[in-house]
């Protein structure tokens, strides 16, 4: 049934992406400037979880890359890595730059000179850019000449409330480009893409596709997800057609799956914030807060965890009712 498994994967990225040509191309005429040697402008990338983010910022600079000498880049998430030091050393990593430096213990300025060194131009992928421990992360990356930022958030409004006005000033005037939930015939489409090259011929129908399409509801990350457990449900079985009858019985597990793997990505104190409220099944502020600063040994300032909960629900992970100090956070079952 399976001829390349890679395709299955969440994090692959195929060489056509469909639907979302415009944003590439304004993408690509954002960073072009760099193929010209000159320096591109920053661009933010906004829109709701499963609708390629991450995936055209890697497409189009994996692309640049090809086509451009003196040209290095690298990706990081901020949600796993919160801190200005692990930013820039995950940054030097991909880069190739971080061989002989220690992830730990390696000063700041050592961490940004070396980045600055680099003979290439440097194109940074700083995803969840919302959840940054610290704030002037942004502004000292923009600051070097030989670097580009592609920034990614869900939400711009939501990033743009609490940041620094000196921070803002830099990047409120960044490169736009938005994404919107797939409709349903797109998503259908980008799941017969896969499909096609990933399976063999004939193993799949319609209706299956269809099935997928709308139980995903406009998310290509929860359809990709539960395309490669149903086949791998099928597989298990040994039947050598994929049907509807695969993808009902593994629908809560694919949503497990995603629930998990977000809750993977968490940094100390995002896991910290939601094991908490995943414990209490429902807790107000006052009380999350409360706990949350006996457990943790330097606890982060309460606007900072107020963007860690936003991101939290931006991810399905924990619910949000009431406002201010009558607001009450429940944990999100998949």
């Amino acid at each position: 049934m399976i001829r390349n498994a890679r395709v299955l994967k969440e994090e692959w990225v195929p060489e056509e992406l469909h639907y979302r040509e415009g944003q590439l191309q304004n993408l690509s005429a954002h960073l072009n400037p760099v193929a010209r040697d000159l320096v591109s402008s920053t661009v933010m990338i906004t829109g709701p979880s499963g609708t390629g983010k991450t995936t055209i910022a890697k497409y189009i600079v994996r692309q640049l890359e090809q086509e451009v000498l003196g040209i290095r880049w690298g990706y990081v998430n901020a949600i796993s890595e919160t801190s200005m030091s692990s930013i820039v050393y995950s940054l030097l990593r991909d880069a190739g730059r971080a061989n002989d430096l220690r992830a730990k213990g390696t000063p700041r300025g050592v961490l940004f000179d070396r980045l600055r060194d680099l003979d290439d131009h440097f194109i940074a992928i700083v995803d969840e850019i919302d959840v940054l421990d610290d704030e002037k992360t942004i502004q000292a990356l923009w600051e070097i000449p030989n670097v580009t930022l592609v920034l990614i958030c869900v939400d711009e409004d939501d990033f743009f409330a609490d940041l620094d006005s000196t921070v803002a000033s830099r990047i409120r005037g960044a490169a736009k480009v938005s994404l919107e939930r797939y409709h349903h015939e797109e998503l259908v489409d980008i799941l017969w893409s896969r499909i096609d090259t990933g399976l063999a011929s004939g193993v799949v129908d319609e209706e299956t596709v269809e099935y997928i399409a709308d139980v995903a509801a406009g998310d290509a990350r929860h359809a990709i997800t539960l395309l490669r457990r149903a086949i791998r449900e099928a597989v298990e079985k040994g039947d050598e057609r994929l049907t509807v009858q695969h993808v009902v019985p593994v629908r809560e597990d694919a949503r497990e799956e995603i629930h998990e793997r977000h809750v993977d990505t968490l940094g100390t104190h995002q896991r910290h914030l939601y094991e908490i409220i995943k414990d209490a099944g429902e807790i107000d502020a006052s009380t999350l807060h409360a706990r949350y600063e006996d457990r943790v040994q330097d606890p982060r300032v309460r606007s900072t965890r107020r963007k860690y909960l936003q991101s939290l629900e931006h991810y399905n992970l924990i619910e949000s009712s009431g406002l201010g100090r009558g607001t009450k956070y429940s944990f999100r079952p998949p």
